[in-house]
């Protein structure tokens, strides 16, 4: 497989180990157009990889992702084309994710905010720092968590406590993610290459077809309630776009302000 084409994916092999990389530090690896197209795929290729048993995904730098680019998604509001592309994308990330036959580690080695918190939730396993944060803060951009977060939220956690951190927006710490049952295992910064490894190790030494079929048994209520729910949260994240909330909130992240939303 050749991965030469990727631009904001950092993609290393280490044996049968694939190690990608969200590679946009300079903003905490925000997700502008491109990246998205890259997320949107990355997996079918993965999938198609004869060399690759499983995947580590991180993030360069001090962050794992810091979610959506503000200038990709004020462009894709105006953009009618962008709109439909995106959406489409969008759905692929979730998908091709949930579809990948082969073990993803999350390797949270910063915070993963927004679709950030996304594609790291949608992984099998998450080590994370645990100085490390992890929060779906749509609501505070005026926009409903439509891309992905209003699906798995629930599943890890239950009603109760998702909507909670899905209504309210606000950021967990990893232990207390941890705690919580919403990632795997936190660990301090200094060890988190070491857990992460062991895990690989674990899982590469194992017996493959065992271990992939037991994800895709594993994920198939997932997918079910995912192909169920996800278009419903995307078409009313959609709308949201066109709000006057989420307009204020892209003026006042321009002005450098808290918003002042009307409800409209």
């Amino acid at each position: 497989m050749d991965y030469a084409d990727y631009q904001h994916l950092l993609i290393e092999r280490r044996e049968t180990v694939l190690r990608v990389t969200l590679n946009r530090p300079e903003v905490l690896n925000a997700v502008n157009k491109r990246l998205h197209y890259e997320l949107s795929r990355i997996w079918d290729d993965v999938m198609y990889d004869d060399e690759t048993d499983l995947v580590v995904l991180t993030g360069a730098g001090r962050a794992f992702s810091a979610g959506g680019d503000y200038p990709w998604l004020l462009e894709t509001v105006r953009n009618r084309d962008m709109r439909k592309v995106s959406s489409y994308e969008a759905k692929r990330v979730v998908f091709n994710l949930l579809d990948c036959e082969k073990p993803v580690i999350c390797r949270m080695n910063g915070d993963a905010i927004g679709l950030g918190a996304t594609v790291a939730l949608y992984c099998d396993m998450i080590i994370a720092a645990e100085s490390a944060r992890i929060g779906d803060p749509h609501v505070r951009a005026g926009l409903v968590a439509g891309d992905g977060g209003a699906v798995v939220w629930p599943q890890l956690i239950g009603f109760a406590r998702a909507k909670y951190y899905l209504m309210t927006g606000d950021l967990i710490a990893a232990p207390e993610a941890a705690q919580m049952g919403l990632i795997t295992r936190a660990v301090p910064a200094d060890e988190l290459d070491a857990a992460v490894d062991a895990v690989v190790g674990k899982l590469a030494r194992g017996a493959q077809k065992a271990i992939r079929w037991t994800k895709v048994s594993a994920n198939t209520a997932l997918k079910q309630i995912a192909h169920a729910t996800f278009d419903t949260g995307m078409a009313f994240e959609l709308m949201t776009q066109f709000s006057d909330d989420h307009a204020e909130a892209v003026t006042a992240f321009v002005d450098k302000r808290k918003p002042r939303f009307t409800g409209s």
